[in-house]
């Protein structure tokens, strides 16, 4: 079988792990032919890609980001789809493995409506995606944000001083929630519940004064209630309409620091959340979801995502991958609320 792969979105840890586990799968097991497409969609859509060997993946585990490249190239648009059914024909593909998001599989599922053979590997460190227990680089970003809030908390307690430190969670606080919780931070703000900035102001002016740290960890996309802040007002949006968001660290800090009287600071971790080397969890689950790819491949498989289940890896059909957000119920953050 000649198959084809790509990564499209965001960059992740273990975006590696994938491909070299599908290739390594494919080549000593089914005498498989790969194709890497590169920089996402971008890569079918104007035949850009180049062969992948054992020799070229063999050793790319531990290495961060991709080798393919990625972008954020919308193939959702039914003269994209086209396009890239006529040259994945042309090069003789015939099978895809699209590895990403809600967006990237997206596209997936239409591509396998049409008739491609498509079997996708979920990707986000938002931990957004439906039908799997969890993606992988969310732990590895979980990782590098806890120790940043280890660190923080530090200075805080040092300096007498509250701290914002803003994590990525555009419409899902996994992130959030398992750091503070991970790292014991005075709070968790996500998007899935609009916070009391009095409540919040008055929990660091508390701890301030108890000579306490006072972190707060806040989901990009979280929102206050009753207030005018629109983190999405005036930003760029990408080609699926996405809007940049970040940026909340500041603007809360200022607020805090006017409501509690204490000096606040913010730290916005960014993209170093997403870069660099995957964790060991992140490597073996990657692995396996590389590795499993394939054989759905060939049981003939198709318009499906591989998905952790308990210890299991299994199929779910795309569309219901990708047709409803998975974001923290309201109550699991009040049933942690006490530890926090």
């Amino acid at each position: 079988m000649r198959i084809g792969l790509l990564t499209g979105g965001g960059d992740c840890p273990g975006l590696n792990g994938v491909i070299r586990a599908a290739v390594l799968e494919g080549v000593r097991v089914h005498g498989d032919e790969f194709i890497g497409y590169l920089d996402g969609w971008r890569g079918p859509l104007e035949r850009a890609s180049q062969p992948l060997s054992v020799g070229d993946v063999e050793d790319i585990l531990p290495l961060g980001g991709t080798i393919l490249g990625t972008s954020r190239t919308n193939a959702g648009r039914p003269e994209r789809i086209e396009a890239i059914k006529a040259n994945l024909a042309a090069d003789r593909i015939d099978a895809l493995i699209p590895i990403g998001g809600e967006d990237t599989l997206g596209a997936a599922a239409r591509l396998a409506e049409a008739g491609v053979r498509c079997v996708g590997v979920p990707k986000t460190i938002d931990n957004d995606l439906s039908g799997t227990d969890v993606t992988f680089g969310f732990t590895t970003a979980v990782e590098i944000a806890t120790e940043a809030v280890d660190r923080a908390r530090t200075t805080s307690r040092s300096h007498h001083r509250g701290l914002v430190v803003e994590v990525m969670g555009r419409h899902a606080g996994w992130i959030a929630l398992h750091t503070a919780l991970a790292a014991s931070a005075a709070a968790a703000l996500i998007p899935e519940v609009p916070f009391s900035l009095p409540d919040v102001a008055a929990k660091v002016r508390a701890l301030v004064a108890a000579r306490r740290d006072a972190v707060v960890v806040v989901a990009e996309g979280a929102v206050p209630r009753a207030d005018a802040i629109d983190p999405e007002a005036g930003r760029p949006v990408d080609e699926f309409g996405h809007v940049q968001v970040g940026g909340i660290a500041h603007h809360l800090a200022e607020r805090i620091a006017a409501l509690a009287g204490v000096e606040t600071r913010a730290v916005v971790i960014g993209h170093v959340q997403r870069g660099g080397t995957p964790c060991a969890y992140d490597r073996v689950l990657t692995t396996r979801l590389g590795a499993a790819a394939v054989e759905a491949l060939h049981r003939g498989q198709t318009g499906v995502m591989v998905a952790l289940q308990g210890p299991d890896i299994k199929t779910i059909p795309l569309a219901q991958a990708v047709g409803t957000l998975k974001t923290v119920p309201p109550e699991l953050l009040a049933a942690h609320a006490a530890l926090l």
